[in-house]
């Protein structure tokens, strides 16, 4: 370390340090730079006075000023709340049925309900709606129990085989194949048929079989062509819209074992407004419907059977 002394061409003494020739000057901050320094300084010192600043064990400093951002925030949801409140009355007293009469209405519950549906929904039917295996699509036409946005409310008020909820919506279709109703063979006949009414397999002496096996187990809950059953929460099983699966495989898994999906009975989580607000967006996703069709009458197994032709390719149901 060379020692400290002055530059003469600028006079300013150096700190001392030489590297290869180089020597670092001493060259002071220029005031302005020293009065900010100090300002900041100042300001600091105010503002862990007036503010939450140092942290103690179980909390922090308050401040003189009493200021939280919890405080400010309640305050801030507090006037939206206040803010929206007509609007929640509104949609408080209008009955849901009636809900696509008022277009201001209509359309602010469709995007408080498309809000409310990222938070509660999305983990199971996805952030746009589309369902996946085991959870159905909400964007097509297809609905096991209405799809009109009185139905849709229902369901979403008391679920859908939600445990200890009376009203929850409830069906149950047996394991044909794990309790023994039917051998494998019968079970593979079933699916033959039902693969053949879908338009997925041709006719054949197995579906043939199967029609018989379906007049006799299945008719009674998915209706003598296999169209489904609304009040039952019976599936169609013609159309090409399927919860699980509609290849061979997934088909047989179903028939053997059943499947029981429950959706929560959002009724005893969310409040009355925003189970409006879901209904109308869910509704208003593109498979919504305006009026909720005619009931399809319950078949007996006798006059299931009946209908049923023996000929799967005679069916009524053009492949």
């Amino acid at each position: 370390m060379a020692e400290k002394r002055i530059d003469e061409p600028t006079g300013t003494p150096t700190v001392g340090h030489e590297w290869d020739g180089i020597e670092e000057l001493d060259t002071p901050m220029p005031r302005w730079w020293l009065w900010t320094l100090y300002a900041t300084i100042v300001w600091a010192i105010i503002y862990t006075v007036l503010y939450p600043a140092w942290p103690l064990v179980n909390s922090a400093t308050s401040g003189l000023l009493g200021w939280s951002s919890r405080a400010e925030l309640a305050g801030e949801e507090e006037a939206e709340r206040v803010r929206k409140a007509p609007l929640q009355l509104a949609l408080s007293r209008i009955p849901i049925e009636r809900l696509n009469e008022n277009s201001r209405l209509m359309q602010a519950a469709v995007e408080g309900g498309r809000a409310a549906f990222k938070v509660h929904c999305v983990q199971c039917h996805g952030s746009g709606a589309a369902g996946s295996k085991g959870y159905p699509n909400l964007n097509d036409d297809d609905w096991l129990w209405g799809g009109d946005i009185k139905q849709i409310h229902t369901t979403l008020v008391h679920g859908i085989r939600q445990p200890g909820h009376d009203e929850t919506r409830m069906s149950q279709m047996p394991a044909f194949g794990r309790d023994g109703i039917l051998t494998p063979e019968q079970v593979g006949d079933v699916v033959s048929y039902i693969g053949f009414i879908s338009r997925q397999e041709k006719a054949s002496t197995a579906a043939q079989r199967g029609g018989k096996l379906f007049a006799d187990n299945c008719a009674v809950c998915h209706g003598p062509q296999g169209k489904g059953d609304r009040k039952l929460g019976a599936p169609n099983l013609t159309d090409s819209i399927w919860m699980y699966g509609g290849d061979r495989d997934t088909l047989t898994q179903t028939v053997t074992n059943s499947r029981y999906g429950v959706m929560p009975a959002w009724g005893a989580r969310l409040d009355p407004v925003t189970l409006k607000m879901l209904a109308a967006y869910v509704h208003s996703l593109g498979g919504g419907e305006d009026f909720l069709p005619e009931p399809v009458a319950t078949p007996t197994p006798q006059a299931a059977a009946s209908a049923t032709p023996s000929n799967p390719a005679k069916s009524n149901v053009q492949p």
